[in-house]
């Protein structure tokens, strides 16, 4: 049994050590939320937060995350009210499709926390996800809504 916080909460999994996070979180915990991407590491669509920094979570094995704090989509939200981020996101219409965004949600936010006051250029050097849809546009948008928000 591998011990894990998520979102504020202890969890026991029976998992093999060498399984990436990814799909402990989903199949295991029932957080799917966190998606499957490129399984590569290079989309996003997984990323989640360890001890607050932005993660790849498919390429993360869960034995290594053992005792450390995981911030998963569903953890980001204040009860019923949405983090900065999440608000920004439905305020500039981000969202098409909708497959990538609570990776990018996630990236970004770790980005904030990075840089309260991101420029165009921290933006592209920090979010690295990917948008088949090609909202960058509003992602941009998004961002600096929510830096310039409380």
């Amino acid at each position: 049994m591998i011990g894990l916080t998520i979102n504020g909460k202890s969890h026991k999994v029976d998992a093999d050590p060498t399984t990436p996070l990814l799909w402990v979180l989903r199949e295991q915990v029932g957080l799917t939320g966190t998606k499957y991407g490129c399984g590569v590491a290079q989309c996003g669509a997984c990323t989640v937060h360890l001890d607050g920094a932005a993660v790849r979570s498919c390429s993360i094995p869960v034995a290594a995350v053992a005792g450390r704090r995981i911030t998963t989509i569903e953890g980001l939200a204040n009860g019923t009210k949405l983090h900065k981020v999440q608000q920004a996101w439905l305020d500039n219409e981000v969202p098409q499709c909708g497959y990538c965004q609570s990776g990018m949600i996630m990236a970004v936010t770790a980005l904030l926390k990075q840089k309260p006051k991101p420029t165009d250029a921290d933006i592209d050097a920090g979010i690295t996800n990917i948008c088949r849809c090609g909202t960058f546009q509003q992602v941009r948008q998004a961002i600096h809504a929510a830096a310039a928000r409380a």
